[in-house]
């Protein structure tokens, strides 16, 4: 069994070896080896140094924090304010168009009826690259979220379907830009 005091000075650090046999005639050579712990002072040195550094690792991470939110903040205006340039992009071209189609001095009917319409094959390129789609639900059953409807007919058609389109509807990433304004089959009474 152990000595309950080496067991106590082995978990200090003070661990002492055995005793070197000494030949007669010779003097021991004492050295003592004492570990001492650091003062209490000492101690509450240390731990205002490592909470001082931990505070200045917080402020550090709390400050990049911020400027990272910032700088998304940054972003998603810089990205609202240009959202649209692609397509004003596209739609230069369809001014252009315009704008060549008034500058021709004269101009027939069919050629005028031809120029418009390219430019309207233009503009339906420039809305489909941008995922504006036209919404023309003729024949379709009514949809509240996708279309309006301005009144209700008397059809052959099963309710609630879109007899007429008064005016297409537009969506932009599946999501609605302007509802299609419809007319609705009456239900049969």
């Amino acid at each position: 069994m152990s000595n309950p005091e080496s067991t106590h000075d082995a978990m200090l650090g003070n661990e002492t070896t055995a005793e070197p046999v000494l030949e007669a005639g010779t003097e021991p050579n004492v050295t003592e080896h004492i570990d001492t712990l650091p003062s209490i002072h000492e101690q509450f040195r240390l731990l205002e140094l490592q909470a001082a550094e931990h505070y200045d690792a917080w402020l550090r991470a709390k400050a990049e924090g911020e400027n990272i939110r910032r700088r998304a903040q940054e972003d998603i205006s810089k990205a609202h304010k240009f959202a649209v340039e692609r397509f004003a992009g596209e739609l230069l071209a369809v001014k252009d168009s315009l704008e060549a189609a008034l500058a021709v001095p004269e101009q027939t009917v069919e050629s005028f009826k031809s120029g418009v319409e390219l430019t309207l094959k233009q503009l339906v390129a420039a809305f489909e690259k941008n995922a504006l789609l036209e919404v023309n639900p003729a024949g379709e059953k009514f949809d509240p979220h996708k279309h309006q409807a301005i009144g209700l007919l008397d059809s052959e058609q099963e309710a609630n379907t879109v007899v007429s389109v008064l005016q297409k509807g537009y969506t932009i990433a599946e999501r609605v830009l302007r509802p299609a304004l419809v007319m609705v089959a009456k239900p049969k009474s």
